[in-house]
C-alpha cells in the first residue's frame, strides 16, 4: 500500500514553500521537538521522527522533486544493494501488477516493470550527491543560582557529526577516473523484453565519472566523533537561556560546513532568594516593637552584603518594600533590577510573668479591636 502520510502536513508548510523556508522551519520544529529538549517524552519524539522523516526528503530538491511528482515514499521495502544500505528509499508499487510485460529474461538478468520503476524512483545517496547543509545540535545544561548571575563557563563533551578527515568531506578519495560501468556517460541501458530503457548509472550516479569509496566514513563526508568544549555563559542568563555557538552543530554533507550549537540553561533555585526576570524577592522577619513603633533592619542582597531597609511605625505582615537596583544585571539592557522585600511580623513567644503583664498593659492602653471593621462589612 502506498503511505498516505503528506510531508507537507507534518511539516505544517505548503506545498509552493521555497528550500530555504522548509529549512528554517524544520531548525526550528527540531529545537522545540529533540529529545534532548524533552527527556521522557514520547510524543514529543515520535514527533521529531516524523519531522526528520518529512525533512530528509522536501529537504533535498531533487528528492522533494521526485515526491511531488509520484506523492508518496515509505520506509521499509525496495531493492538491496548499496543506495538501500545507504537508507534509499524507493517509491512502493506493491499495489500495482506489472507482470506479464516483457520476457522473463534479458542482458541484465531477470528483471520486471516492478524492478524498473523501483531503479527510475530510487533515492541515490551518492559522493557526487548534491550538499547538504548541517543541521543545529542542543545541548541542556544545569548551573548554579551564583552562575546564571554571575556568568560562568562550563565545560560538555558534545558528540556531533564533523567533516571527515580523511575524504574532507567529499565521501571520496584517490584520483576521480572514469566510470567504468557507463564509460563516462553517466547513463546505462535497461532492457526489458524488446523494450530498452536509458536509466542513470547505478555506480557513478549519473556523473561519469568515479572514485572509491571513503572507507573511514562510508562515503558519507561526516561522521560522528566527540569534542570537549568550552563555553561561557554570560552573567544574567535566566532558566530557559539559549546560548548560540556558532560552528559547532552537526557538519553538512559532501564538506558544507556545520551548523550551530545552542546551549539551553537550567538554573537552579536558592533558598532564600527568589529571581522573577531581573528583581528578586525576599522575605524578611521582623519583630512586634520594629514593627509597631518602626525600624532599619538589615536585608541580604546578591551582592553578598547588607542593604539598610527602613521599616515605617505601623509595618504589618505582607507589605512589600523596593530596594532599587539590587537585583540581576538585564543582559540586554544591562541595567539591574530591584530587590523586593515582604515583611512578616514574628509574634513572640511569651514565657515569664513580667512579659505577660508588659502585655496586658498594651492591651489596656490600646482597646482597639482588629476585626471590628470586618463584623461591620459582614454583619451590616
Amino acid at each position: 500500500m502506498i503511505d498516505k502520510q503528506d510531508y507537507y502536513q507534518m511539516l505544517g508548510i505548503g506545498r509552493k514553500a521555497t528550500q530555504e523556508e522548509i529549512r528554517k522551519l524544520y531548525r526550528r520544529l527540531a529545537r522545540k521537538y529533540h529529545p534532548d529538549v524533552n527527556p521522557g517524552d514520547k510524543r514529543a519524539e515520535e514527533r521529531f521522527k516524523k519531522i526528520t522523516e518529512a525533512y530528509e526528503v522536501l529537504g533535498d530538491a531533487k528528492k522533494r522533486q521526485m515526491y511531488d511528482r509520484v506523492g508518496y515514499y515509505q520506509e521499509s521495502g525496495g531493492p538491496t544493494g548499496p543506495a538501500a544500505a545507504r537508507g534509499g528509499r524507493p517509491v512502493d508499487f506493491s499495489g500495482f501488477d506489472f507482470t506479464g510485460f516483457g520476457g522473463p529474461e534479458s542482458e541484465a538478468g531477470p528483471t520486471s516493470f516492478r524492478d524498473l520503476f523501483s531503479q527510475f524512483f530510487r533515492r541515490e545517496e551518492t559522493p557526487a550527491s548534491a550538499p547538504e547543509p548541517g543541521s543545529d545540535l542542543e545541548y541542556q545544561v544545569h548551573i548554579g543560582f551564583w552562575d546564571a548571575i554571575r556568568g560562568t563557563t562550563v565545560r560538555l563533551n558534545i558528540s556531533r557529526l564533523q567533516t571527515c578527515p580523511a575524504c574532507h568531506g567529499k565521501g571520496g578519495v584517490g584520483p576521480e577516473t572514469i566510470c567504468p560501468e557507463c564509460k563516462g556517460t553517466g547513463n546505462t541501458n535497461k532492457l526489458m523484453g524488446s523494450m530498452r530503457f536509458n536509466v542513470p548509472c547505478p555506480r557513478c550516479g549519473g556523473k561519469g565519472r568515479s572514485q572509491n569509496i571513503c572507507s573511514s566514513c562510508g562515503g558519507e563526508g561526516r561522521r560522528t566523533a566527540p569534542e570537549p568544549l568550552e563555553i561561557r555563559i554570560p552573567a544574567g542568563v535566566q532558566d530557559g537561556f539559549r546560548v548560540r555557538v556558532p560552528g559547532k552543530g552537526n557538519a553538512g554533507r559532501h564538506g558544507t560546513p556545520p551548523a550551530d550549537l545552542y546551549i539551553i540553561t537550567k538554573v537552579a533555585s536558592h533558598a532564600f532568594f527568589e529571581r522573577r526576570g531581573d528583581d528578586i524577592y525576599t522575605v524578611i522577619p521582623v519583630t512586634v516593637p520594629e514593627a509597631a513603633l518602626g525600624a532599619k533592619v538589615e536585608v541580604p542582597t546578591i551582592d553578598h552584603s547588607r542593604a539598610l531597609l527602613k521599616i515605617p511605625p505601623g509595618t504589618v505582615t505582607g507589605q512589600k518594600f523596593r530596594l532599587r537596583e539590587k537585583g540581576v544585571q538585564s543582559l540586554k539592557t544591562g541595567k539591574r533590577g530591584d530587590q523586593f522585600v515582604e515583611v512578616r511580623v514574628q509574634v513572640p513567644r511569651v514565657a515569664d510573668e513580667r512579659s505577660k503583664q508588659i502585655l496586658r498593659e498594651l492591651a489596656r492602653l490600646n482597646p482597639e479591636n482588629p476585626r471590628e471593621e470586618i463584623y461591620r462589612q459582614v454583619l451590616q
